[in-house]
C-alpha cells in the first residue's frame, strides 16, 4: 500500500473570499486528511462573505481536516470592537461592516458561542520545527518577542533584526506583488499576501498558498 503524501501547507490572507479559498483548498491543493494546512489570519472583513469562510474552517475541523487559524488584526479588531465607540471606529473603517452583514449581526456579543470561541481561541503564533507562522511579524529585538502581542498582529517593518538559527517566519498582513512573494522564498521572512479581496489594484488580487517542504506558491486569482 502507498504511503500517504503529508504535505504542510500555509495560506494567507482571506478577507471573506469564500469562493476563491473553497477553490483554492479543493481544486488546487486537493487538501486531504494527512495535510497540515496553516491559515494566517484575516479571515474577515473587507470580502463578501466572511462568515462562509469561518463555517468552512470550522467543517474541516468537524470532519477530522488538520487546519490551523492564526489570528490576525481584523480578528483582534471584531473583537474589541464592544469595547467602545472608538475600537468600533477602527474596526468599521477597516471593513467591518462586511462582516457584520455576512453573519447578520450588529455586534461581537450577538455571534453564537461557536464562533466566538472560535475567534478567541486563534493563535498569535504557531511553531513548527524551523518555521514560524504568524500573521504580521515578529520583533527579535525586544526580550520576550513572542509575548509582543502589537508585532504579531500588526507590525509591518519586519527587517530591524534577525531571527536566529536557521528559523524562516511565514506570514501575510501586508499584500505584496507575487514576484516580491517569490523573492521573498529565499530570505528568511516569507509574506504570501497578495491582496486577495484587492482584485481590481494591479499587482494583487490572489490568494496564495504556500508547500512548505517544495517551496511552491500556488495563487488563485480572486473568484468572488
Amino acid at each position: 500500500m502507498k504511503k500517504p503524501v503529508n504535505r504542510s501547507f500555509a495560506i494567507g490572507d482571506i478577507h471573506g473570499c469564500f469562493r476563491t479559498f473553497k477553490y483554492l483548498l479543493f481544486e488546487k491543493l486537493k487538501i486531504t486528511r494527512n495535510d497540515k494546512i496553516y491559515c494566517l489570519g484575516d479571515y474577515i472583513d473587507r470580502g463578501p462573505d466572511s462568515k462562509s469562510v469561518v463555517d468552512l474552517i470550522l467543517s474541516l475541523r468537524e470532519n477530522r481536516y488538520n487546519i490551523h487559524t492564526l489570528r490576525g488584526n481584523h480578528e483582534q479588531m471584531f473583537m474589541d470592537s464592544v469595547r467602545g465607540f472608538s475600537d468600533l471606529v477602527l474596526w468599521m473603517s477597516n471593513g467591518g461592516e462586511s462582516t457584520l452583514r455576512s453573519f447578520n449581526i450588529i455586534s461581537f456579543d450577538e455571534l453564537s458561542p461557536h464562533y466566538q470561541r472560535f475567534f478567541k481561541h486563534t493563535k498569535y503564533y504557531i511553531r513548527k520545527e524551523n518555521v514560524i507562522f504568524v500573521h504580521a511579524g515578529i520583533d527579535w529585538s525586544v526580550k520576550n518577542p513572542f509575548k509582543d502581542k502589537y508585532s504579531m498582529l500588526w507590525r509591518r517593518e519586519l527587517f530591524n533584526s534577525e531571527p536566529t538559527d536557521g528559523i524562516r517566519i511565514i506570514h501575510g498582513h501586508t499584500p505584496i506583488s507575487l514576484n516580491s512573494i517569490r523573492r521573498s522564498l529565499t530570505s528568511r521572512y516569507i509574506n504570501i499576501d497578495n491582496g486577495c479581496v484587492y482584485k481590481y489594484y494591479e499587482d494583487l488580487g490572489h490568494l496564495v498558498a504556500l508547500d512548505i517542504a517544495e517551496g511552491r506558491l500556488v495563487a488563485i486569482e480572486n473568484m468572488d
